[in-house]
Order: C-alpha cells, then structure tokens, then sequence
C-alpha cells in the first residue's frame, strides 16, 4: 500500500494558475473547477481549496496568507477581493 504525498502548495499553484488564466468570467472560472475536480483530490485539499477561493491562497494558522507577495501563488479571484455588494459576492458563492 503507498501513500500519497500530501502536497498543499503544489495543488494551490494548480488551483491559482488555473483561476489566474480564466480572467474575470466567472463562468470559465466555474468551468475549470469543474474539469479540474475530476483530475484533483478536492477533498484531501478542501481547507487549501477554501482558503484560496476565499482568501486568494493558502493561509497559515492564524489566518495570514503564505504566499509571500508572490503573484504567482495567489489569485484576485476570490471572495476577498470581489465587489463589497451582495450580488457580487453571492455570484463567488455559487461558483464555490
């Protein structure tokens, strides 16, 4: 029997490039989530996938972001960053 390896930060560059590349249609967002759930374990990664889809990327205890400013390990593409107004942030909600 092997182990998996556990590999957080290599999902979030997936799940980032991928959010990254989709632009601000929500519509190609969902999409690639939705391709990419049959390839990626989501849920042995679904607190770094909540975090991401939240927050942008991955958060350490505590909840401050482990990205060190780097644009390559987080996404605008989130919860954090959308609209402060209700249909907004329900639009992220269906989409996660």
């Amino acid at each position: 029997d092997e182990k998996e390896k556990f590999e957080p930060t290599v999902f979030r560059d997936t799940i980032v490039q991928g959010l990254n590349e989709a632009g601000n249609d929500l519509e190609a967002i969902a999409k690639f989530l939705d391709a990419a759930g049959s390839r990626l374990d989501y849920r042995r990664y679904a607190d770094t996938l909540f975090d991401i889809l939240v927050a942008g990327s991955m958060l350490a205890p505590g909840g401050t972001r482990i990205d060190d400013n780097d644009k390559t390990k987080m996404t605008n593409h989130c919860v954090f960053f959308a609209d402060e107004d209700h249909d907004a942030i329900r639009n992220y909600a269906q989409v996660s």
